[in-house]
């Protein structure tokens, strides 16, 4: 196979010449033997692919963590002489080039034998999508859920297209002060600068589609992105035909302003439509992931009645290209906007869809007839779609409660919102050790059948001993990641020395190892950590069975109870024993998840019931060999079975103090007398049999069920109806 920078590749889709022709731009600034990086560069695959964060890595390894692993950005800083020297090394050179065989051979696998097709794909629309650190438009659990069903689906070879806006600006960084309060910033991003390139017309120029907005017209441009065989297209406004508060429209994720948010969503919904329109693409199945993109079924039902349809009509025909999935309970998650909010951003383009905006703002409401009702995206994805899922199975009960009113005829068991529980992308999550075990255990090309529990039974052929030293390796590794982020923190925040050097001496790779990290809502309950002070100083004090607690999480700006959250845990920072086992992680990311979920020993996820819809950091970390010690909420309401974690009581309680203390109480008894002990009680050879055997029930029970391949495969059968098999 050609390893020439025009080696052919089947990029079919709009896009495709412009990908070349950035691949070509910066082989220009490699010496030859370097030039399959370039075409590296610009395909996510790298990133999954086993040993493709060496190939770049060394390069460079301090500046490739000053580039935040952005390959693009890498080789622009390079100097010319350090290329040269790099064009010298022949472990590199034989690195990249196998890296990108195994990349093009995958490009050239033939598609899923399903009714989609490049021309016809799937279309995935999301606010956010967590492809990777170097691309900075995610939040949270939203956009790594839909930055791993890109990926699977590339895995898959599934005909599959994302969608979302170029923030600018991305999401915030964080920084906690001494007293653990959040304060954000923001930082620009270069999409010259990132593996992105503009799409064009067949002119030269760069393709753009307008999008109805206060009653003027935005101008969109497109930037595509390669997740392996997947395109990312992300809609931009930046343009200098629109007006600033226009180009404000992509400028950050969740912008503050409610209206503004209200237009990106609006942006997101028909706009994604129009480009796709614009690149030659109708979809089979419209994937609205949450609420954000709402619109898009009227956008479809829109072109329908403009080719003849009447409105009925095309609304059926759209509703039936539609599968929405709803992934929270809580109120922010759907959030309400009032008539004159949706009059101003919306202006005529209701009457486009043959309504006016009354009629609109119904197809929002639980009750249509309630003129004091919020028009929200949720009930108009649930309406619009001929498949509606909640995203676990407890998650599916609270949701067809939560929605029975759209459906007033239908008991609450009969409501039509299924559920599929989320999964994660193992190839992206399973750090390398733990990768390169299971690769000796479970037959080659197990990765591939990761759905299939048959594929996990060889779990228990595992040695107990070769198990616990991966786990000690990934312990060790994060324990030393957790040392340094921390003195870093520290020094950055002014802290007194005796709490650097805390830092500096602490966070001992043998003992038990905790990670909290998640979205700081107030209903994640962080504070309960420190709801029992007696007792967590009484446990830390405990040096026959240490225990370190890592944490990182960010609030929303706007959220100042969640803000303050962490200065509970800041304030054992007197203590000299919690100031080097205690640390909270500013600036939580892909890279610290990726750290926290591969290190620690036990996950901590302690949500106020039903509230928790799935999470997914869980599942990672049962992927490394982590023991999950969470509410029975969520996921892991469906995935503990006794044996493989300890769940804590996840039933309803509706005075929240009550409950608050009940489940403090019930989490600090389950360390205590179960969990500590369990992992100190090492038999002759040193190892925690009893504790290992909980780690192999995980990997079997967990690895098969919460796997991305699986939920993406129940998308496909369940949702999209794509496969002939799925029909009978």
């Amino acid at each position: 196979m050609s390893l020439a920078p025009d080696t052919p590749r089947t990029l079919t889709l709009a896009g495709s010449a412009d990908i070349e022709r950035a691949v070509a731009d910066l082989t220009l600034q490699l010496p030859q033997p370097l030039a399959p990086l370039a075409r590296i560069a610009y395909d996510y695959m790298w990133s999954w692919m086993p040993g493709g964060d060496d190939v770049f890595r060394h390069l460079d390894p301090q500046r490739w963590e000053m580039v935040n692993a952005n390959p693009v950005r890498l080789i622009h800083e390079m100097k010319q002489s350090e290329l040269e020297r790099a064009a010298k090394d022949t472990e590199l050179i034989a690195g990249a080039t196998a890296l990108l065989q195994r990349i093009d051979a995958d490009h050239s696998r033939p598609q899923l034998d399903c009714s989609a097709s490049p021309e016809r794909p799937v279309a995935f629309f999301c606010a956010e999508f967590a492809v990777h650190r170097s691309l900075p438009i995610y939040a949270g659990g939203l956009g790594v859920l839909a930055g791993d069903i890109l990926k699977e689906a590339s895995d898959m070879a599934l005909p599959l297209v994302g969608v979302s806006l170029l923030y600018r600006q991305g999401y915030f960084l964080q920084r906690l002060d001494e007293s653990g309060y959040q304060h954000e910033y923001w930082v620009t991003v270069d999409p010259d600068r990132i593996p992105a390139t503009l799409v064009h017309n067949e002119k030269g120029e760069p393709l753009t589609v307008n999008v109805p907005i206060r009653d003027r017209d935005i101008v969109v441009q497109i930037w595509r992105i390669d997740v392996g065989r997947v395109p990312l297209y992300l809609l931009d406004a930046d343009r200098e035909e629109n007006s600033p508060i226009d180009r404000w429209t992509t400028s950050r994720l969740y912008v503050g302003d409610r209206t503004s948010r209200l237009a990106q969503y609006a942006l997101l919904g028909i706009g994604s439509m129009r480009a796709l329109a614009a690149m030659g693409m109708d979809p089979s199945i419209v994937h609205i992931n949450e609420g954000h993109a709402g619109l898009a079924p009227l956008e479809l039902a829109r072109r329908e009645m403009a080719a003849g349809m009447d409105r009925h009509e095309a609304f059926a025909a759209a509703r039936d290209r539609v599968v929405f999935t709803t992934h929270t309970p809580v109120g922010a998650g759907n959030e309400g906007y009032e008539v004159s909010a949706v009059a101003e951003v919306l202006g005529s383009y209701p009457e486009q869809v043959g309504l006016d905006v009354d009629q609109l703002v119904q197809l929002g409401r639980t009750h249509p007839d309630n003129p004091h009702e919020h028009f929200v995206m949720t009930p108009l994805g649930i309406k619009m779609s001929r498949f509606a899922n909640a995203v676990s199975r407890r998650h599916g009960e609270i949701a067809r409660q939560m929605w029975q009113p759209l459906f007033p005829e239908r008991p609450v068991d009969t409501v039509p919102i299924d559920h599929i529980t989320n999964g994660v992308h193992i190839p992206t999550w399973m750090a390398p050790p733990m990768r390169s075990l299971l690769d000796r255990y479970l037959g080659e090309g197990w990765i591939h059948r990761a759905s299939d529990p048959a594929t996990w039974a060889a779990v228990d052929s595992i040695p107990d001993a070769e198990l616990w030293q991966v786990r000690n390796e990934l312990r060790r590794d994060f324990a030393g990641f957790a040392r340094e982020r921390t003195v870093a923190n520290r020094l950055a925040r002014s802290n007194s020395r005796e709490l650097v050097e805390a830092a500096e001496h602490g966070f001992n790779a043998e003992s038990l190892t905790l990670g909290f990290a998640r979205r700081l809502a107030t209903y994640k309950r962080l504070y309960m950590l420190t709801m029992e002070p007696s007792r967590i100083t009484d446990l830390l004090n405990n040096d026959e069975a240490p225990f370190q607690l890592v944490l990182a999480g960010k609030a929303h700006p706007q959220d100042e109870e969640g803000k303050h959250s962490p200065q509970g845990i800041f304030g054992y920072q007197g203590s000299e024993r919690a100031a080097s086992r205690i640390s909270f992680l500013d600036n939580y990311d892909l890279e610290i998840g990726r750290q926290m979920v591969a290190g620690c020993d036990v996950w901590i996820n302690l949500p106020r019931p039903p509230l928790e819809a799935s999470g997914t950091s869980g599942m990672k970390s049962a992927l490394n060999g982590g023991l999950n010690l969470s509410t029975l909420d969520g996921w892991w309401a469906e995935a503990f079975n006794g044996r493989n974690g300890w769940g804590l009581d996840g039933d309803i309680l509706f005075d929240p103090a009550v409950q608050d203390t009940r489940d403090a109480a019930a989490f600090y008894d389950c360390l205590q007398h179960e969990v500590l002990p369990l992992f100190y009680k090492r038999d002759f050879d040193g190892v925690p049999h009893e504790w290992v055997a909980r780690i192999k029930e995980s990997l079997k029970t967990n690895g098969p069920r919460f796997s991305a391949t699986r939920m993406v495969e129940n998308y496909v059968d369940r949702a999209y109806d794509l496969r002939e098999h799925a029909r009978i």
